[in-house]
């Protein structure tokens, strides 16, 4: 089989193993990963917030995360916010 040029850092031996793993896991095992590895980014991105904005409360904390993730618009919709405008609500 061939190796994507996606993981030419990676031997095709080590690819096996990977793909073999991948193959061997449940659907259920397969969402958990999915779902851990979602929560990594945004305790990840919460992390670099805490960090620009080390005064920060826990609720500002959430909000400026969900910023990066979300358009303007729906973050207004959402909580009536947006770092843009500066005053939490």
């Amino acid at each position: 089989m061939p190796v994507s040029t996606r993981y030419a850092d990676t031997t095709p031996e080590a690819m096996e193993v990977f793909l073999e793993l991948q193959r061997k896991m449940t659907a259920g095992e397969k969402l958990r990963v999915t779902f851990d590895l979602c929560h990594m980014v945004l305790e990840l991105a919460a992390s670099g917030v805490r960090q620009r904005h080390p005064q920060a409360g826990e609720r500002e904390v959430f909000l400026r995360t969900a910023a990066l993730h979300l358009p303007r618009d729906l973050m207004l919709r959402a909580y009536g916010w947006h770092p843009s405008l500066g005053t939490l609500p």
